[in-house]
This record gives structure tokens, sequence and C-alpha cells, in this order.
């Protein structure tokens, strides 16, 4: 069906150039490689599916405007993402206009499933282009792909790109710079694509490839060869256990070194600030409040990015879908679908990532089953309270010569999570009523190797993200803590420290009647209060706290000796067992309600991990009693 003719005219202001694609076509390698470092992600307004926009100039200096859709294997929308995707590119986004061209990226080894959306977009009228994106890879295999007979089937320019290296988007460039002016028109109503059954669109993709393919020279996908072994229904798990425990290993053992510099050049610049002040309030709010509370925060960046770049290695080399094809039939067995696997990896990273990732997922039910369980991966958040904890009270050294014993107390505390979370799912499969267990389909991608250049951007994006929360929310709450527990100051002849006055004090003793059954003293229960806005805030609140409680001139340089003196070790136990089910910060339960549409679900998620974590910590508490701890 070809497209309607429509009156056009030429693009005066920046054009937006929209790239689209499947998952897995190198979409969001093609974009960093255009824009760089200059991009920007915010969400698509009324929705928390994020939206990335970037800048770049062609060759001719000309600038455009690229957006970064999200993946869709059609515009006959199944999940929501597919739906902003449909909506943006047809121009039915409330204040945004069509884009002024659409960039198809497809991958040049797999153009059978690829095509079928290059086909659908067209006959919405738009301009087009298609990028044949990895093309190395399909040279290397022996297929081969005649570009220029491709554009005459499709009527529409066609490009060759390699999004991973230096010059790959040449032809690209050019070809946009060819299109200038560029002309802008109506896209064609939705009712275009769903005019051509898709059997009839299917048969005209093969129709194509039989023309512009030539893949008999193939010599096969090495991810097969690969696949045999990570696939295996013995072997594969058991490489998934050992890769995440290598992880969790890595991320106490490579992060001391920068740990240690971070730490230490907070503390020398509190000694500088505290040399040259005179004693009272500022010296106070600088070194106690500032700098104290959020260099106990910063301090974790280290092991944040190393769980991270993990998580982006695995994702860029292909393997993320594999795990989630390994772990299909043990997640069906609590009603999830394999598909699940990735939003609640990406919870590990943050909740907020993973539960808007679970719009991949088809089936009403199992989305909001793996909303609800997000949170109780072990979230970055609270990772600093664990490596403070555990630094505190868990002895530094290997055990059986391999595996250092606090990093194994950590991977027991994520596996804890994982547990749960696969519990609560049971239950909720019992109790929201039974639904058919749905078949995975899942696409997996072939293997690549990571690009130093995707992964340096993507911890760059999340380094940000982190120091903005530091800089924004965790310096106000640290501020706002240390007024607290300032004022009012301790009247004359006080026989108590003189957080205990103050407001901070106060609140923290009325607490202590709730939280003194599980073990919390009121210093404890002061640092939760801010954790509800952000998690890792508890560090520093605690550092605020006690910082704030000693006698004398010298304030405690570190919080490890101070904890491990004060508390007992079932006090420290039932604290890292309340964390694994800690109650949702504000901002998760905020994209819970949006996600969902109905507040009823984030007050359900905030009252079921409350009652989760007072039960599991006073169970530890008091088994850790019992045992003479």
């Amino acid at each position: 069906m070809g497209a309607v003719e429509k009156p056009a005219q030429a693009v005066a202001q920046t054009p937006m150039v929209a790239l689209l694609g499947n998952p897995n076509c190198g979409k969001t390698a093609l974009f960093n490689r255009l824009t760089g470092a200059r991009q920007k992600v915010a969400n698509y307004a009324g929705v928390t599916i994020e939206r990335k926009e970037g800048q770049f100039t062609s060759p001719a200096g000309r600038p455009f405007r690229l957006l970064d859709l999200p993946g869709a294997y059609s515009l006959s929308a199944h999940t929501p993402d597919e739906e902003i995707t449909r909506d943006v590119v047809a121009g039915l986004r409330k204040g945004e206009s069509a884009p002024d061209v659409v960039v198809c990226v497809v991958d040049a080894t797999n153009l059978r499933l690829n095509l079928r959306l290059v086909l659908e977009i067209k006959r919405l009228g738009l301009p087009m282009v298609l990028s044949l994106n990895m093309m190395d890879v399909a040279k290397k295999r022996g297929i081969a792909v005649d570009a220029n007979k491709l554009s005459r089937e499709l009527g529409m320019p066609v490009v060759e790109t390699i999004a991973v290296q230096s010059g790959g988007e040449k032809a690209l460039l050019e070809q946009l710079d060819s299109m200038w002016p560029m002309q802008l028109g109506t896209p064609n109503p939705l009712a275009a694509i769903d005019a051509v059954p898709v059997e009839q669109t299917q048969q005209e993709v093969r129709r194509i490839l039989s023309l512009v393919v030539n893949n008999t020279a193939d010599t096969g996908n090495f991810s097969e060869k690969i696949d045999d072994v990570v696939l295996h229904p013995v072997a594969g798990p058991v490489i998934l256990a050992v890769l995440m425990f290598l992880v969790f290993q890595a991320v106490f053992s490579w992060a001391a070194v920068p740990m240690d510099f971070i730490k230490e050049s907070v503390e020398g610049v509190g000694a500088v600030v505290k040399d040259h002040m005179a004693d009272g309030v500022l010296r106070s709010l600088l070194v106690d409040g500032i700098l104290g509370g959020v260099g106990s925060v910063l301090v974790f960046l280290p092991q944040i990015l190393i769980l991270f770049f993990f998580i982006l290695v695995l994702e860029d080399c292909g393997y993320l879908p594999r795990a989630a094809f390994l772990l299909d039939r043990l997640m069906g067995g609590v009603g999830l679908s394999g598909r699940a696997f990735i939003p609640l990896l990406s919870s590990f990273a943050c909740a907020i990532p993973g539960v808007m990732a679970a719009r991949t997922i088809q089936n009403p039910r199992d989305r909001l089953v793996t909303i609800m369980i997000a949170p109780l991966m072990t979230c970055s958040a609270r990772l600093p309270v664990y490596a403070l904890v555990i630094a505190a009270f868990i002895p530094d050294r290997m055990v059986g010569g391999l595996v250092n014993l606090q990093g194994l107390v950590l991977f027991a505390l994520y596996v804890s999570g994982i547990v749960s979370a696969m519990a609560v799912a049971y239950f909720m499969k019992r109790t929201m009523g039974a639904n058919r267990q749905q078949p995975l389909m899942l696409e997996l991608p072939s293997y690549h190797i990571p690009h130093l250049r995707n992964l340096g951007l993507g911890l760059w994006e999340r380094a940000k993200i982190f120091l903005s929360r530091v800089g924004t929310i965790i310096l106000t709450l640290m501020v706002l803590l240390w007024a607290l527990s300032s004022f009012p100051g301790a009247p004359e002849g006080a026989t108590h420290p003189a957080i205990w006055y103050s407001v901070a004090g106060m609140l923290g003793r009325g607490l202590e009647y709730i939280f003194a059954p599980i073990g919390f003293n009121w210093q404890i229960c002061i640092a939760l209060v801010p954790g509800l806005a952000a998690r890792e805030v508890a560090v520093g609140a605690l550092g605020t706290v006690y910082a704030l409680s000693q006698t004398g001139d010298e304030l405690a340089a570190q919080l490890e000796p101070i904890l491990s003196q004060s508390w007992p070790l079932p006090t420290a136990l039932a604290l890292l067992a309340w964390y694994v089910f800690a109650p949702q910060c504000i901002s998760t339960l905020s994209v819970v309600r949006r996600e969902t549409g109905h507040v009823r679900y984030a007050l359900m998620m905030a009252g079921y991990m409350f009652a989760l974590a007072y039960t599991a910590s006073f169970l530890t508490y008091r088994i850790a009693l019992a045992l003479g701890g």
C-alpha cells in the first residue's frame, strides 16, 4: 500500500530525527555514537517511560535533534513501550509533533525479523532512512546484503552503519545532509497499518529477502555454539550462579582502594575546614552536616559503579536474555515469566528502573506481580548500609582460603531478597486469581564483545544520577537532620550527649518504643526516618547522629568502630534483616502509583514490606539472643 501524497513544507527549525527499531538491533549504540554526551534523559509526559533525546551536528554543519524511541517489534502495540513508539511516530502524543525523519535501524544479520516493522512504518508515509546496522558482523558470517537493491524494493534510502565503530555513522550523516531541506508532512492514520494483514506483510518480507540477501556462504552463528554450553540444562544454571557470585565478591574486593581514597579525601577536607574556622554552628554544619553526611554516602560510589559495570557488561554482551531463558522454568513455578528476570535484575541497581522495565511484560497480572516484588531485589541504595554493618561486625577473613567472609555475607543477603521475592510472587499467584502460564517468547541476540565507549557512557549516566541525588536529596536531608540533631541544644549541666535533647533525639526515643522489640536503639530509629526518602541516607544519618553524640572536641572519624562497640551483634543482624525487606523510598512508591495507575498498589507495597521487615528483624534478633549473640 503506497503512501498518500500530502502537502509538505520545509522544516525551518532544528529537525527531529527519530531512531526506531527492534530491541537488540544496535539502535541505542547508534544514538550514543551520534550524540556522545550531548543527551538528556527524561520521561514522556504522563508516564514513566524513558525518553532519550540528544543533539548532533552533521558534516555539513547542520544541527539535528535525535530521539531514541523504545524498542518495538511492531506498531500494533502489545506493551506500554510499543504504545509510546507508535504514538510518537504517528504524531499522536499531545504537545509533540511527529518526527521529521524516521531512521529505522535493522540488524543486518536478522532482516527476517526486522523488516516487518520497516514495512509498517513505511505505510505512515513519513520520510524514512533504513540504517543497515551490524554490517561488519554480517560480512564476517558470509551474509551478503545488496543495499542498493534493498533500497529499490523498499522505496527509501538504505545506508550501511556500524554503530560500535568510529566513523560507522558516516553514511547515515551524509544521507541526512542530502535530504536537506527536510519536508514535513502529516503521517497517515494508523489504520493504514492494519489495512494490510500480518500474513501479507510477512509474505512481502520473504519476497524482499529472496531478492536482496544471499546467505549461502553463511558460516553460522557462533552464538549458537556458545549457547550449547550456556543454555545447557545443567551447566547453564551453574554458570549463572557462579557469575552472580563473582559479581558480589568483586563489589567488595575491587572497591576497597577507591573507597579508602574517597574517605581519606573527605576527612582531609573536613580537617582543613576545622583548622581554619572557629568552633561554632557554621563549622558544625559544614563538617558534621554536609561533609560528614554527604561524604559517608559518596564513599560507596565505587561499589555502586562496580555493580552497574557488571550489569551493563552482561547486557551489552547479550547474556541477560539467556539468563531470562534459564530462569523461565524456575520463575514459572512461582507464577512469573522468564521475561520478568530483566526487570528484577535492573532492580538490583535501583527499584525504579526495575519497576519501569516491567512494561515489557505483556500479561497484566505478571506485570503487576513483577512490579510488586521488584523492590525486594537488593538495590544499590541498600549497599551502603550493608557495607557499613558488615565491615563493623563481620571479620575480614577468607573462608576455606577461597572466598571472603564479608562478600559471602553480602551474597547471602542478596539471595535472601531473591528468595523472599519468589515467595511473595507465589503468594500473589495464589491470591490474585489463577492465570494460565504463558510460554516465553524471547529473542536471543548474538553475543558481542562489550564496547568500552558504551560502557563508559552507561556508567557516566548512572554516576550522574547518583551524584545528583547526593547533591540534592541527600544533601538536603543531611542538613535537615543536622538541624534536627543540633537544636535545641543541651541545657547547662546536661548529663546526656547533646543530641539527646534535640528534636531528632525526641523523635528517636518516641520511635524506640515501636522498634525496641527488634533490638533497634533510638539512634537507629533516627536514621530510619530520612531513609524513607533515600535509603542510602541512613548511613549519613548514623554518622551525623553518632558524631554529634560524642563528648569532647574530637569527633569520631569512622562509624565502624563506634557501631561495633555500641551495638550488640543481634541488633546489627536485625538491621541487616530489616534492610532486606526495608519499606520502599518515596520515589519508588510514586513510580509504582504511576505505573499501575492506582495509589492502592503503592500503599499495599509499603504495607507488606514493612510487615516483612519487622517480622524478619524480630525473628533474627530473638534467635540471635537465644543463641547467645
